[in-house]
């Protein structure tokens, strides 16, 4: 088949290389002069760090990553714990792989180039019309036996309408301080009740470079950047110092505001991520707080169960031919791509829902219950083990319907 992809993402290049690799002709249009990863910091689950491997990129991101094996937060005034999960508490077979998002980029679009994927920048996908793709420039493409749209939480072709959701974050990289009390195998967060939520996650090197990093994050309302851009980075480095005194070696790193890349969350899903020759992967399927630190890997999980599914699928006359000559087996696949993921989505997307406003709310009500009734529960058996399960990707199968071989 000839497939085309929108948007060299995560999932757009992890895609692009798992199709590749299957044989499929594979063309990635991203809307940059040059393709180019946008943020900081993020983990990749052990489900994700799987497909990593799949599709040629384990090795490298490991090689710039940090292995992440607990997540840990307290309370500021109390210094109350009140987030304690270990991917592993028996040993150290299970972690999260904890990267900065131009390691991951590069090892991505290495992966997708050996595997003989075509990546076309500086075309801004607009729309999409019987397999074939529509540029701002007002060019069209021919027609593909699919289209992959993996352009992100703006995507032009997706049909889905994310909720706003009412806190989002700054974040910024900066140098993992020399002498930090903070121990680099975890992600440590301070929160003041609901409504400042800071932290510190370890992610290895950049690209190039031997200085290991930090990715620091602070939590905002979604309106509220002007008026932290207002207030100046000397203020805010005051507040955050006085919640947590070893946020300081991080946080004075920053000497202006435009260190920091303010990120806004919205919620939602798409019922049916497919139509005529289109598949919808990543955050323009479904998109959801980061609180369960499950973005990338959803976008990696959704590129393999698509590779998978068609790969599964009898596609006709595929394998040289031009567009459309083989396309007999695609409805049904991009079904079974969409089954496949339709419950580990869903379960993770109502979690997500249900866990945020504790984290990131103005709720007075809502940090108390998590302080003094969830987190004493979440210590008694059996529900670490499930806090495990569900921060490692695996609650539930990732891969249904016999996808995940």
């Amino acid at each position: 088949m000839e497939i085309a992809i929108a948007g060299a993402g995560i999932g757009g290049l992890a895609a692009a290389a798992l199709l590749a690799r299957a044989g499929h002709g594979v063309t990635v249009f991203d809307q940059y002069a040059a393709p180019a990863p946008v943020g900081s910091g993020l983990i990749i689950q052990p489900v994700g760090q799987a497909v990593l491997d799949r599709l040629g990129a384990g090795t490298a991101t490991r090689a710039r990553g940090n292995r992440v094996r607990r997540m840990l937060g307290h309370e500021a005034t109390t210094g109350r714990p009140v987030l304690d999960v270990w991917y592993d508490r028996r040993g150290d077979a299970a972690a999260g792989l904890a990267i900065h998002r131009a390691a991951l980029f590069d090892a991505l679009h290495a992966a997708a180039v050996a595997a003989g994927a075509r990546i076309r920048p500086g075309h801004r996908v607009t729309g999409v019309e019987a397999g074939s793709l529509l540029f701002a420039d007002g060019s069209v493409t021919a027609p593909f036996d699919l289209v992959v749209d993996a352009s992100g939480a703006r995507s032009a072709i997706s049909p889905l309408r994310a909720r706003d959701l009412p806190y989002g974050a700054i974040w910024g990289t900066v140098d993992w301080p020399a002498g930090s009390p903070l121990p680099e195998d975890r992600l440590s967060q301070c929160y003041r009740r609901a409504d400042r939520m800071l932290g510190v996650l370890p992610i290895g090197t950049l690209p190039g470079g031997h200085r290991r990093k930090a990715a620091i994050f602070w939590s905002l309302p979604a309106d509220g950047h002007d008026a932290w851009l207002d207030g100046g980075v000397g203020r805010w480095r005051d507040e955050a110092c006085g919640l947590w005194p070893a946020f300081a070696p991080f946080v004075e790193q920053i000497a202006e505001a435009g260190q920091m890349t303010m990120a806004r969350y919205a919620h939602g899903t798409l019922r049916r991520p497919w139509g005529e020759r289109l598949a919808i992967i990543g955050d323009a399927a479904h998109r959801a707080s980061p609180q369960l630190g499950q973005g990338a890997n959803m976008a990696l999980l959704d590129a393999a169960a698509l590779a998978a599914a068609l790969g599964s699928a009898a596609l006709g006359s595929a394998g040289g031919g031009t567009a459309g000559s083989g396309t007999a087996g695609v409805a049904p696949a991009l079904r079974r791509y969409a089954a496949a993921r339709r419950w580990h989505v869903r379960v993770y997307q109502v979690l997500s829902w249900a866990f945020t406003p504790q984290y990131q709310s103005d709720s007075r009500i809502l940090p108390v219950l998590r302080d003094r009734l969830l987190y004493p529960l979440s210590q008694l058996p059996p529900v670490p083990a499930i806090l495990s399960r569900l921060v490692r990707g695996d609650l539930l199968p990732p891969l249904a319907g016999g996808l995940g071989s």
